[in-house]
């Protein structure tokens, strides 16, 4: 055979041999190939949340986003208070607890999970005529120290004091910071958000404490500067703000949450659901 002959049938070969190759990588020969790589398992069935009040939009946010994104798993949420939300975690009736204040000493067995933070607005009827309130000046309204709205520049109308019911994270927390456990002395004690500032809204002479997420946008109230300092998301995030307080799911401490609820845990912290979070009306820590 010619060298000629030779140099054409090596090459003949070495083509044939590529594209064989080529071939058995792109999976047209029918063997093992990147359409067969396992896909991670799909996530279905039900998580159910119980607790916080306060916590209603936040947590319907991010349950909508999770749903949609994980087709087979629905969220469900019963709106009954912090203190019901930490009970359920604790005898298992519920997958999650949500609580909005920190554990108290004697409710053990259990750990939170910080999913954001929400500052809580000291609210009047708009046609209070006060603008700005010192954290002292708070304290002593609710315990009733000052009685009269004229005692703070307002109108000469008696201060009617509307607060949430025991066990509510919101009434902790408020109570907590502005020192006025078990001393506040309350015209009306509701039992949810919506209501405290539906309360505040049909009386000029009212005030009341709610969820910086549950004022925005509402007619019939406004959200009093404290020490002159706003409520908002950044001096909420800042410190700047005093009244303020955690968003927590609440889980055993010391059973490890199945798989499904751990994945929405995971999402709930994450830097995806900042936006979520930040537009229900709290403040995200991713």
């Amino acid at each position: 055979m010619k060298l000629k002959n030779i140099i054409k049938a090596t090459v003949g070969v070495a083509a044939a041999a590529a594209l064989a190759l080529t071939l058995v990588g792109c999976g047209g020969s029918g063997s093992a190939g990147s359409g067969d790589q396992q896909k991670p398992a799909e996530l279905s069935g039900t998580i159910s949340t119980n607790g916080s009040t306060s916590m209603e939009k936040v947590i319907g946010s991010l349950s909508e986003a999770f749903m949609a994104d994980n087709s087979g798993v629905t969220v469900t949420y019963d709106a009954t208070g912090s203190g019901t939300g930490i009970e359920c975690a604790s005898n298992g009736s519920a997958d999650l607890g949500l609580a909005s204040r920190d554990l108290k000493p004697e409710e053990t067995g259990l750990k939170t999970v910080t999913v954001a933070l929400d500052g809580i607005a000291v609210i009047v009827n708009e046609n209070c005529g006060v603008d700005d309130l010192s954290l002292d000046e708070v304290s002593k309204i609710f315990t009733g120290k000052i009685k009269n709205w004229s005692e703070l520049g307002g109108a000469n109308k008696e201060i009617a004091c509307i607060g949430r019911e025991n066990g509510s994270g919101t009434r902790d927390g408020f109570e907590s910071i502005t020192g006025t456990e078990d001393a506040c002395k309350l015209s009306q004690e509701l039992t949810s958000t919506g209501a405290v500032i539906t309360a505040v809204a049909s009386s000029e002479n009212a005030i009341g404490y709610a969820s910086l997420s549950a004022v925005e946008g509402q007619a019939g109230i406004k959200a009093v500067t404290i020490d002159g300092v706003a409520c908002s998301e950044d001096t909420v995030l800042d410190g700047s703000y005093k009244i303020q307080r955690p968003f927590n799911i609440v889980v055993s401490d010391s059973q490890q949450p199945s798989k499904l609820v751990q994945a929405f845990i995971d999402f709930c912290t994450s830097a995806d659901a900042a936006d979520l979070i930040r537009s229900a009306g709290a403040v995200p820590l991713a």
